[in-house]
């Protein structure tokens, strides 16, 4: 483990309050949170203020009804409550995802048709000069007997 120390400081009481909101939302603790937005900080100002992926994420924005958003809260609030470990928004959100991807691709697997097995033709097994064009009048060639053309 790597060594650590202590960092103290004060800072405005708004902004302790959006920080205390945004760490327990990651499900976070504070040192952890503290660590990981100090580590962001310093990896963006050495990529000359660009943001970069970490593990190849991505990130998803889209805005949900009110309603939605409150019941989702609720369900956070219930889970944790019911498991004593904090459920967080984004744990949630991306179990959902994973759910769902995994339901359509084992349905998509299923939905695959098994190749048909090919039926034997009548001409199975006959080469192609032995095999007889459906309605040809041409009858087969005796052995011995030497073919005509343009009969």
């Amino acid at each position: 483990m790597a060594q650590t120390k202590n960092l103290c400081a004060q800072i405005p009481t708004a902004l302790h309050a959006q920080v205390c909101a945004a760490r327990e939302q990651s499900g976070l603790t504070t040192a952890q949170y503290i660590t990981n937005l100090l580590l962001e900080y310093y990896e963006m100002k050495e990529n000359g203020g660009k943001t970069t992926m970490a593990n190849n994420s991505r990130t998803m924005t889209f805005q949900i009804p009110e309603t939605l958003f409150q019941r989702i809260k609720a369900h956070l609030e219930r889970e944790t409550q019911r498991t004593g470990r904090k459920l967080t928004q984004r744990e949630f959100v991306l179990g959902l995802i994973e759910e769902a991807l995994e339901a359509a691709e084992r349905q998509a697997v299923e939905d695959i048709p098994e190749p048909e097995e090919e039926q034997p033709s009548e001409d199975a097994g006959v080469s192609p000069c032995e095999a007889q064009p459906e309605g040809g009048d041409t009858q087969p060639q005796e052995d011995g007997e030497p073919a005509v053309w343009g009969a």
